[in-house]
């Protein structure tokens, strides 16, 4: 067989070995004529949760982000099996973005519901003695700022860095919705507003034993080699992409020599996925 007659089968190998990973095959992402779901085509949402690698390192960097609020990170460590099944968690958190983006408004509603179903079980306390819910609207407000701002860090990094800042204001207005309706409140819908709450926040952020551990869970290598392989680009350039300030907590800042082999790393694997997946 010829090169060129190869490519579609490892391009088909490719993409379908990621979309397994990320179980985008047992979600239906239908929707009726007239239905635009939350968002629809001509959102800046659509465009930025659209892309993969930009999605798949953003979220990395978005988990790396909201372990460092010591409430949020109880969460993780009292209810959640995600040491032990991070590759289910974030399958779990991919299907929910893609029905809230892309699906029809009412599987976006019962992706919603059903995460404040969950989130009405979780509910503890710090080892301090610190009591956390994880309906607190602050608490929601914080794992959204630091999801959506990944994400978007990402997209413009590693797929469009033309994104113009009005667009990305726009982004974050549209993104906010999602949080509002799990109950966040004060939500910032603009990278100014977003600048200052993270000036706010900052004083109630943590770095421990904990978050080393679950921070070690997270970046580990993958249970086969191509996942293994995926994770040795896509977890530096998450590190990478985390504020100087959160690196810095996490004592993971990268050298200044070795940021352009991580970025050229992550744009190279960037490029590949985005040709595997496509239709």
């Amino acid at each position: 067989m010829n090169r060129a007659a190869s490519l579609p089968g490892v391009r088909d190998a490719i993409g379908g070995r990621i979309r397994a990973l990320v179980g985008s095959g047992s979600v239906d992402l239908s929707r009726p004529p007239g239905d635009p779901g939350l968002f629809g085509p001509g959102s800046i949402a659509w465009r930025v949760h659209g892309d993969f690698s930009a999605m798949m390192i953003g979220g990395v960097s978005a988990l790396l982000l909201q372990m460092l609020h010591p409430l949020a990170l109880a969460g993780v460590w009292d209810h959640s099996d995600f040491r032990r099944d991070r590759l289910g968690r974030l399958r779990r958190t991919a299907q929910f973005i893609a029905l809230t983006t892309f699906g029809s408004t009412a599987s976006a509603t019962a992706a919603i519901n059903r995460v404040r179903s969950i989130h009405d079980r979780v509910s503890g306390t710090l080892p301090d003695g610190t009591p956390y819910d994880a309906n607190d609207p602050a608490l929601l407000t914080w794992v959204h700022v630091a999801e959506v701002d990944s994400f978007l860090r990402a997209y413009v990094r590693y797929r469009d860095p033309s994104l113009t800042g009005a667009e990305q204001d726009r982004y974050l207005a549209e993104t906010a919705t999602i949080a509002e309706r799990l109950g966040a409140q004060d939500v910032p819908t603009s990278r100014r507003a977003m600048d200052s709450y993270y000036r706010d926040v900052r004083r109630d952020l943590r770095f421990d034993a904990r978050t080393r551990e679950v921070a070690d869970a997270l970046l580990a290598t993958g249970p086969d080699a191509m996942t293994t392989g995926a994770l040795a680009i896509v977890a530096p350039a998450g590190i990478e992409l985390l504020p100087p300030w959160a690196a810095s907590m996490h004592g993971r800042t990268p050298s200044a020599i070795g940021r352009p082999a991580i970025r050229m790393g992550a744009r190279g694997m960037s490029n590949v996925l985005r040709w595997a997946l496509r239709r």
